[in-house]
C-alpha cells in the first residue's frame, strides 16, 4: 500500500501512499491530468549504477504518482495519484497506455470518480475491470490525517477503517463490493491466473493476510501472528506470497502496537519481509535487516525485489534491491538519493515500473518510470 509518499519524502524519506479531497472530475482531470507529457532526457533519469535499467521513461511529471501496476497484457498501467495543483488533493485511481513508440503520450483516465480517499489499484486478468480500496461509502471528502504531534511526532500511518475493496469497469463503474466487513479492508492483488485476492484487512482484530476466491467469495485467513501483516504479492506459478510485515516482541513494542491500532494506526518503521504457501503454511523470515523493508515482489526467476533503507541510518535514502529467496545474495540495483519503490516487472519480464523522486526539479514530486529489465 503507498502510506504517505510525501510525508515519507519529507519526514524519514518514504511515501504517502494515502492523500486528501475530492478530485473535481472534470474532463481535463479524468484525461490526462495526471500528466503532463513531458519527456525526460534519459541521462537525468537513470543513474550509470543502474545497470539492470535501459531505456528508461519517465511517465508522469508532477504530484504523487505511486504504485503503478501493470495489466496482464503489459500493455497498460494502473496507478494512484494526487496533485494539489491539479485539485486532485486526495489520491484517486487513473489508468494509461503504455507508450510504446517514441512521441506517444501517457494519457490517463480516472477510475475513482474522485470521491473519498482510494488505494492499491490492480487490473483483472480480463483488462476490462479495476479493482482497489476506497473510503467513499463512509465519505465523499477525505479522511482526516492523524495529528501526529500527539504521538510525539512520530512517523504513523493511518488504518482507515473505511477502506474497502471494490471492482470497477474502465468507465469507472463500480461493478462490484469486494469486501463488507468492519474495518480496514486494503492492499489487494491478484494471482497470475486471476482467480484469488491477496489483501490485507482488520476484519479479526489485527492487520492479517486473506485470500479471497473472486468466483465464490470465499476468504481464508493466511497469517495469524501479531503484527501489520501487508502488500502481499502472489509468485510467478501462484504456488507462494510475499509481503512485509512488522513483528512487535517487547512488551513495550506489543503495547504501543496494540494502543495505536485501537485507534486505526500503526508505526511502519520496523518492517521486513516474509513469504509463505497461498496456504499460509511454510512461513519465513527472508530479511533480517532491521529498519524498513517493503514494497516486495517477486521477479520471474523466483528471486525477490524490494525497497529498504537498511543502508542508511538518517532514514533514506529508499532504494530497491534484489535478492534470492532464501534472502541471500542482496544487490543494490537503484541509486536515487531520495525514493525509489513499488517495483513491478511485466508479464513477460521484459520492463519494470517503479516510483521514483529521481528528475523531480528538487521538489518533493513522485513520479513514474519504466525502463528495459536487464537481467
Amino acid at each position: 500500500m503507498k502510506k504517505n509518499v510525501a510525508f515519507v519524502v519529507l519526514s524519514f524519506a518514504l511515501l504517502p501512499f494515502i492523500s486528501c479531497t475530492n478530485s473535481s472530475g472534470n474532463e481535463q482531470d479524468s484525461k490526462g491530468s495526471a500528466s503532463e507529457n513531458k519527456s525526460a532526457d534519459t541521462a537525468t533519469i537513470q543513474y550509470p549504477e543502474e545497470k539492470h535499467f535501459a531505456n528508461m521513461q519517465q511517465l508522469t511529471f508532477g504530484g504523487d504518482n505511486a504504485e503503478a501496476y501493470w495489466s496482464y497484457d503489459g500493455k497498460y498501467l494502473v496507478f494512484q495519484h494526487k496533485n494539489d495543483k491539479e485539485g486532485v488533493n486526495c489520491d484517486q485511481i487513473y489508468y494509461a497506455k503504455v507508450p510504446e513508440k517514441p512521441g506517444e503520450k501517457f494519457e490517463p483516465k480516472l477510475i475513482s470518480g474522485g470521491k473519498g480517499r482510494t488505494t492499491c489499484a490492480f487490473f483483472t486478468k480480463d483488462g476490462k475491470h479495476i479493482i482497489y480500496a476506497s473510503t467513499y461509502l463512509e465519505s465523499d471528502s477525505c479522511p482526516p490525517v492523524p495529528d501526529r504531534s500527539k504521538y510525539g511526532n512520530k512517523y504513523i500511518w493511518p488504518i482507515y477503517a473505511g477502506y474497502d475493496i471494490f471492482m470497477s469497469d474502465l468507465d469507472g463503474n463500480v461493478v462490484k463490493r469486494l469486501t463488507d466487513t468492519p474495518g480496514y479492508d486494503a492492499e489487494a492483488t491478484l494471482s497470475p491466473d486471476g482467480n484469488k485476492m491477496v489483501f490485507t484487512s482488520m476484519r479479526d482484530g489485527d492487520l492479517d493476510l486473506y485470500i479471497m476466491d473472486l468466483e465464490t467469495e470465499k476468504v481464508t485467513r493466511i497469517t495469524h501472528e501479531l503484527g501489520y501483516d501487508g502488500g502481499a504479492w502472489f509468485s510467478p506459478d501462484g504456488k507462494k506470497i510475499v509481503w512485509r510485515a512488522s513483528r512487535p516482541k517487547t512488551k513495550e513494542e506489543i503495547a504501543e502496537y496494540k494502543g495505536l491500532l485501537k485507534e486505526n494506526l500503526v508505526i511502519p518503521l520496523q518492517m521486513e519481509v516474509f513469504t509463505a504457501n497461498v496456504d499460509g503454511t511454510d512461513v519465513k523470515q527472508v530479511t533480517h535487516l532491521g529498519d524498513a523493508n517493503w514494497a516486495p515482489n517477486f521477479l520471474h526467476d523466483g528471486r525477490i525485489i524490494f525497497c529498504s533503507n537498511h543502508e542508511y541510518k538518517k532514514g533514506f535514502p529508499f532504494n530497491m534491491f534484489t535478492m534470492n529467496a532464501d534472502g541471500t545474495d542482496i544487490q543494490k540495483i537503484s541509486h536515487d538519493n531520495s525514493f525509489d519503490a513499488f517495483p513491478m516487472l511485466s508479464p513477460d519480464g521484459k520492463k519494470i515500473v517503479f516510483s521514483s523522486t529521481r528528475n523531480n526539479g528538487g521538489t518533493r514530486d513522485i513520479n513514474i518510470f519504466v525502463a528495459d529489465w536487464v537481467n
